[in-house]
């Protein structure tokens, strides 16, 4: 059945995804405005997972001498008649990409980084035995091929034979067919990110930078170049002189369709897998992104979320998005902010929103500068989007759903646990504190917590995701205490509890009911979170354990306060 078609997790090789019958979302309207708003040298930046790779390699198929016509057939791009007589098919392509040029040392990606462009110049062996280049010219292709043949670290490639490698390559290709080349060059900006996080940035920035300047910069070879990555790397970092440079960012409104999957795109693949009735779950998780004019989802969200409800239609959306990075950026964030940024932090968290200066030419080296730099690059990789510009570089911004939402909380419990457990004593006086029933040392102890750190209280989040953001906090706290048996959401009685804790040493169990009062009546939620206990009998459990004391907890908590009261059974 048609219906069978597959969903395309991971693969981004197009022809891969039209000939072994996976689902494809047309992007091939790019080349149009590719062709039509002609720029020599052309640099997307978009956050990671939005397609950037996929468009590359539509690209690589369109253009290459030899290709596939048919892979582009009933697609956008085949009812521009004319840019398809002259274009496709028309031109030798070298591609390559720059996700893998990772290492500890720079000696190690500067390996990763020769073999990938020898692996792409054993693309072109015909050039070995090309009647129109010369004996040196033949000389200087067997040195392209063989650190591709050798790819490994001892392989000894000077620094000017790699610098000139994609330039030579073009020069030779350019010679053979008579045609300029089309250069693709997809994440570029992965090896200056590697690079700084361990240590040889100047090596690499200095590399990466004579390369692109001897490819990119008075190449009479270069027809056309694309390059795709995160960040803007600011120009006079890397791109020094490079004078025809375009640079298309999320805040540019050219092209800003062709990354990310449209509302009208997700409903087609929802009624196509006959799943329509979940788009209110993928709008609140996977929506919110807005590039130049236009409102985007997630595709790998998108995607992999069409794969699980396929599986079981009762499938729960996930964070799929956070999977594919460490978000080291939050916690740097997290780390840095002093208490404007956290109560700025607080109203994007409340699903408020607030107005930044945007930098969108970094170097990977100022990043973690300042903290206006830490901004721009939340904005800039994904964390936040624009919800509104007021003069190009100012933009409103807020975060953009509920996965994004969520991947901010985690990280916010990480940070607390880690500021927390800096004052062992003050954490160990916390957790005795409740074997002992001393709600008031709790309640003091909790509320100085809660002050420090950054809390759910806007009405714009739901009431069970502000209980669940203290239940969090406090179940990290509680964590500390390795010798507890401790519960989160166990089944007991007629329902299921917030916490319960058995601590052996005592015979004593303990069972905690969290509220969030929206009325900020702190005891009437106590007194109501302690009536469920009983109701529920959420003790159960842990009687059955053979615990002989209860000390039952009722825990409200309303912004940055809240009231705790005890009672032992």
């Amino acid at each position: 059945m048609k219906k069978n078609i597959k969903l395309p997790i991971g693969i981004d090789d197009f022809s891969k995804i039209r000939t072994e019958g996976f689902y494809y979302v047309d992007k091939t309207g790019m080349i149009r405005e590719l062709l039509n708003n002609w720029s020599e040298v052309n640099l997307f930046t978009r956050p990671r997972r939005f397609g950037k790779s996929l468009n590359m390699s539509m690209l690589k198929y369109f253009f290459e001498y030899g290709c596939d016509t048919g892979l582009f057939n009933c697609l956008a791009i085949q009812n521009e008649k004319c840019l398809c007589d002259e274009y496709m098919g028309k031109y030798p392509v070298i591609s390559i990409s720059l996700k893998d040029v990772s290492g500890r040392t720079y000696e190690e990606a500067y390996a990763m980084l020769r073999s990938i462009i020898g692996n792409e110049a054993m693309r072109f062996l015909f050039l070995k035995h090309s009647s129109q280049l010369s004996k040196e010219e033949k000389r200087l292709y067997e040195q392209l091929i063989a650190i591709g043949a050798a790819g490994q670290a001892q392989f000894l490639m000077s620094n000017d034979a790699l610098t000139d490698s994609l330039l030579t390559l073009c020069k030779l290709l350019h010679k053979h067919y008579n045609q300029k080349v089309i250069l693709l060059i997809d994440e570029y900006d992965v090896p200056l990110d590697k690079a700084q996080h361990f240590g040889y940035y100047d090596e690499m920035i200095s590399t990466i930078r004579n390369l692109f300047s001897r490819a990119l910069k008075s190449n009479n070879s270069l027809h056309l170049a694309v390059l795709t990555g995160c960040l803007r790397i600011a120009k006079e970092s890397i791109f020094t002189g490079l004078n025809n440079l375009r640079v298309l960012s999320i805040a540019d409104v050219e092209y800003d369709e062709y990354f990310g999957f449209s509302d009208t795109e997700v409903r087609e693949m929802l009624h196509y897998y006959s799943i329509d009735e979940n788009y209110e779950l993928f709008r609140t998780w996977y929506d919110g992104y807005r590039f130049g004019n236009t409102d985007v989802y997630c595709p790998w969200d998108v995607i992999n979320y069409c794969a699980k409800l396929r599986a079981d239609p009762d499938a729960a959306p996930r964070a799929f998005w956070i999977n594919t990075s460490g978000n080291d950026i939050i916690r740097t964030f997290l780390r840095k902010a002093g208490p404007a940024a956290r109560r700025e932090m607080e109203s994007l968290i409340n699903g408020g929103t607030i107005n930044k200066k945007i930098r969108q030419e970094l170097t990977y080296r100022d990043i973690y500068k300042d903290m206006d730099n830490l901004w721009s690059v939340l904005f800039t990789t994904g964390y936040l989007t624009q919800c509104g510009s007021s003069d190009g570089r100012s933009f409103l911004l807020k975060i953009p759903n509920l996965e994004i939402w969520e991947v901010f909380t985690e990280q916010i419990y990480e940070w607390f646990q880690e500021e927390a457990r800096k004052d062992t004593p003050k954490l160990d006086a916390f957790c005795e504190a409740f074997p002992q029933a001393d709600a008031d040392t709790v309640e003091t102890l909790f509320t100085e917590y809660l002050k420090k750190t950054i809390s759910i209280r806007d009405t714009a989040v739901r009431k069970n995701q502000k209980e669940n953001f203290y239940h969090g906090i406090l179940l990290g706290l509680l964590s500390h205490r390795e010798d507890w048996v401790i519960s989160s959401n166990a089944e007991s009685g007629e329902g299921f509890s917030d916490i319960l804790i058995e601590i052996e040493e005592y015979d004593t169990g303990i069972v905690i009911e969290l509220k969030y009062p929206s009325d900020g009546n702190l005891e009437t939620g106590c007194l109501n979170a302690l009536a469920q206990i009983e109701e529920k009998g959420y003790a159960t459990h842990l009687l059955q354990n053979g615990m002989k004391n209860i000390i039952k907890y009722g825990i409200a908590c309303y912004k940055k306060k809240c009231k705790v009261v005890s009672r032992d059974s």
